[in-house]
């Protein structure tokens, strides 16, 4: 095998392809990426058996062959090599070459190597800028709780009434959903499957300048149990068992109280107050009819903060406590739609509240956060 490739695409390909590489790899040869160099193109690949990466970049190919090589090293070498770089096989040696710089890398046992997954056939096509947000948005709502896997995923349901594709995510503080419209869809019917949330998170960003992305959903006719993400790259992770509880009870259609406040000045609040937040401790709420949101944390005992905001209320005064975590959160994925001030829905101090961005459509992003309750 010999062949050279512009630094610039190997670098940007190899740290693609270096995303599906285990932290710890349970046989040796899965710390690889393969390389695979014919008809002037240099293909790179990584497999751990849940997640492969798959991207092709131009090359100048004298001699077409294939070598397996650890990926972390390359991704290392890639990203500060400059200029045209050389790649030679020699023996079980692979001689990687740029400018005055050279480096002799092993090669694994490409024998030993898995067979790369095949992708499914494309359930439909969207913007990658769109749903690398709506995942985004969502992703913030995964659990790390690993007693119960499926709360580590994201759902993405197909409506084939609607046309949308919906993702959701909780980990049972919280509740996250965002609607999204196909570009083409080619599903039939109805459909849902969970994804690994960290994976397609990673995946999403991969892919969020494609104008056009490919998206096939895990269990529908050809893909088995594999989602695949499409573009210049191409993505497999395979789905999760089980799925994510129902949300549509959590999220009613007539509230008690609505108020809307700016997000940024909101934002810095509640990281000021928070400061004295320790452990557990709650920031309390109070939504006053006279413009008026005062948050405060901390106790008697205890350091104490208080600080307050513009809001605009309907109904009555209101007193409710939030996670700080959790509520800068869904402000953050609030502003990543672009939106400016946040509307809060509520129905009672002990029911959860709605968070969306304020003037924003159904296929925004709805933010259910349960409330912590207070004593005393």
């Amino acid at each position: 095998m010999q062949f050279t490739v512009d630094h610039t695409d190997l670098a940007a390909a190899v740290s693609y392809a270096a995303q599906s590489l285990p932290a710890r790899p349970p046989v040796p040869v899965l710390a690889g990426l393969l390389l695979d160099a014919a008809e002037d193109t240099l293909r790179i690949s990584g497999f751990d058996y849940e997640t492969s990466t798959d991207i092709t970049v131009p090359a100048t190919v004298a001699e077409p062959g294939r070598a397996l090589v650890s990926g972390r090293l390359l991704a290392d070498i890639a990203a500060r090599v400059r200029g045209i770089v050389q790649f030679e096989l020699a023996g079980p040696r692979l001689i990687l070459s740029a400018g005055s710089a050279r480096f002799t890398l092993p090669t694994l046992p490409i024998e030993e190597y898995p067979q790369l997954p095949e992708p499914g056939p494309a359930s439909g096509t969207l913007s990658g800028g769109t749903f690398a947000e709506a995942v985004s948005q969502v992703a913030c709502a995964v659990s790390n709780d690993t007693a119960v896997p499926s709360l580590a995923g994201i759902s993405l349901g197909h409506d084939q009434g609607a046309g949308t594709l919906t993702l959701t995510a909780t980990d049972r503080y919280r509740f996250a959903v965002r609607t999204i419209g196909w570009k083409h869809c080619n599903l039939d019917a109805d459909h849902t499957a969970l994804a690994p949330g960290k994976d397609l998170l990673d995946a999403a960003k991969a892919a969020a300048e494609a104008a056009t992305l490919d998206l096939t959903l895990a269990g529908t006719p050809g893909a088995s149990g594999l989602f695949t993400l499409r573009d210049a790259h191409t993505t497999t992770l395979r789905s999760l068992e089980g799925s994510l509880p129902a949300y549509s009870s959590l999220f009613p259609s007539e509230f008690a109280h609505t108020a809307t406040v700016d997000i940024a000045p909101l934002k810095e609040a509640v990281q000021r107050v928070a400061l004295v937040a320790t452990g557990n401790t709650p920031v309390r709420l109070t939504f006053t009819t006279d413009g008026t949101l005062v948050l405060e944390a901390g106790t008697s005992d205890d350091a104490q903060a208080v600080d307050n905001v513009t809001t605009a209320l309907e109904g009555g005064d209101l007193n409710i406590a939030f996670n700080p975590g959790f509520l800068i959160d869904g402000l953050n994925a609030l502003t990543t739609e672009a939106a400016e001030a946040v509307d809060f829905h509520f129905t009672s101090p002990t029911k959860p509240a709605i968070l969306r961005g304020h003037g924003s459509d159904d296929q925004g992003l709805h933010y259910a956060l349960m409330p912590v309750r207070l004593t005393g």
